[in-house]
């Protein structure tokens, strides 16, 4: 296909070389030719096909938004007025949003196509996209292998140019490492820089909306548009936007770059290790100093993660009983049978499994040793990160300890799923950002994709290290 990239689109339409009704009708074609993916839940095609229009007059006109001829996917647990939100569970299959998130309305407030809303794991709660109520998603490049997860439609609906870019949700690394196994560029924004109204809850310490992209020019004109502070989002922060979209090509040289010591082990595939150490080459000969850093509370990460997030996860979801909104189990005979059945007949098996999780560690008796235990292993991980970047500005790893599984491999094997996430827990539970680049791939052509960690609200250093990365030959 034509590259779509959204400032190309723009020129050419000004031009009068394109017009965006045509460029929106290969989308459209595109996701009905690739049904086998399974990426969407929701295509908005007339809505999309009659927007296109006004927006290509908008653009010849001069009077545009900066997202102006962006086609762009949202995953399905972000509120866009009038469509669904299913979360891709079925206690709320057939749900339609009353109202709009602060990311929708940014995104259509720039100018920007809605085309849809993408499948992923039930709830978010995943590594795989198997965990979809509806459709497992499949990996692009080889639909025997999973995509990653959770936000496992968009990064598919990205890698295989259904769109020109996708929103996605990252608890634990759920932009990250579908980005890395789908080989596109995915953005974990820094705790607080995107307002979360509108995004339906998983762990609200935790989750954090961003983009998936073809190219860091269009990760970086996105990330611009969508961030900032939110009156209705208390956590989002009042931190000042940087011109992300006029200076991600900045020049790198200069800047210090460490290598977590324990990223680099035996169980890490050797492809992988060999991505990180080209990676290494060509960020020294870019006059990038390079130096080796220690996390020591890495081994922690997981098990704090996953008693966190179940805790929050089992709070958020007391809410889907049957009475207000949603699925209602049928033939229930008394007010507690009904809830009950509600939630056995509409959560899949893991929301069950992290719903039980979340309240074990929070029952009386066990709360001390668990919960309170884990956020204390959570403070001692942010200041491990801060210690680290004493060295560094940014740092480098791999943002999964293999390349894309197959489908059902690991499905029954809880613990092999969540050691998937070892490398992007950890930027969670910290805050800070993070960055899926694509760096070649393994011997099966697979994606292997690399992380890039930031200090806090310091996203412009991942996407200028990202875009030197990208336009930087391998040797």
């Amino acid at each position: 296909m034509e590259n779509f990239s959204i400032r190309s689109v723009q020129k050419k339409i000004k031009n009068g070389e394109l017009h965006l009704k045509s460029i929106v009708g290969e989308f459209i074609g595109r996701i009905e030719q690739r049904d086998d993916l399974n990426a969407f839940l929701a295509v908005y095609k007339n809505a999309a096909l009659a927007k296109a229009e006004e927006i290509n007059n908008k653009i010849r006109s001069g009077n545009a938004g900066s997202l102006a001829g962006a086609v762009i996917a949202v995953k399905d647990n972000m509120a866009f007025k009038g469509g669904q939100l299913s979360c891709a569970s079925k206690i709320l299959e057939n749900f339609v949003s009353p109202y709009d998130s602060t990311v929708a309305k940014k995104l259509t407030a720039a100018d920007a196509i809605i085309i849809g809303k993408t499948n992923m794991d039930e709830f978010a709660m995943g590594s795989s996209g198997e965990n979809s109520s509806v459709k497992p998603a499949k990996n692009p490049h080889n639909t025997s292998h999973v995509p990653g997860g959770s936000s496992s439609g968009s990064a598919v609906a990205v890698a295989a140019n259904m769109c020109t870019a996708a929103l996605g949700s990252d608890t634990g690394g759920s932009i990250r490492q579908p980005a890395a196994f789908c080989g596109i560029y995915g953005m974990k924004p820094t705790y607080g820089r995107i307002s979360r109204y509108g995004l339906v809850a998983f762990a609200s310490s935790l989750d954090q909306i961003g983009p998936l992209a073809n190219s860091i020019d269009d990760l970086a004109v996105i990330l611009q548009a969508i961030s900032g502070n939110d009156v209705h989002d208390s956590t989002s922060a009042p931190e000042p936007v940087p011109e992300f979209s006029s200076r991600f090509s900045e020049s790198i040289e200069g800047k210090t770059v460490g290598i977590p010591r324990q990223y680099m082990t035996e169980a890490l595939q050797p492809e992988i290790a060999d991505a990180i150490n080209s990676t290494k080459a060509k960020l020294i000969a870019g006059g990038v100093k390079v130096v080796d850093v220690e996390l020591k509370m890495l081994d922690y990460c997981i098990a704090a993660y996953y008693i966190i997030c179940t805790a929050e996860a089992s709070s958020n979801l007391s809410r889907y009983d049957g009475v207000r909104y949603g699925f209602r189990a049928e033939n229930a005979k008394e007010l507690d049978e009904m809830y009950t059945q509600t939630r056995v007949q509409g959560f899949g098996k893991e929301v069950k499994r992290r719903i039980m999780l979340g309240t074990y560690v929070l029952s009386a008796g066990y709360y001390d040793a668990y919960y309170r235990r884990a956020l204390k292993a959570r403070t001692l991980i942010r200041q491990d990160f801060e210690n680290a970047f004493k060295q560094c500005d940014l740092m480098l790893s791999p943002t999964t300890p293999t390349t894309a599984f197959k489908l059902g491999e690991n499905i029954n094997d809880p613990l092999t799923m969540y050691l998937q996430d070892i490398y992007t827990v950890s930027l969670n539970l910290a805050g800070l950002p993070g960055l899926s680049i694509p760096a070649g791939r393994d011997s099966a052509a697979l994606p292997i994709g690399l992380q890039l960690i930031g200090k806090p609200f310091d996203e412009l250093s991942l996407l200028q290290t990202g875009y030197f990365l990208e336009n930087t030959p391998d040797n």
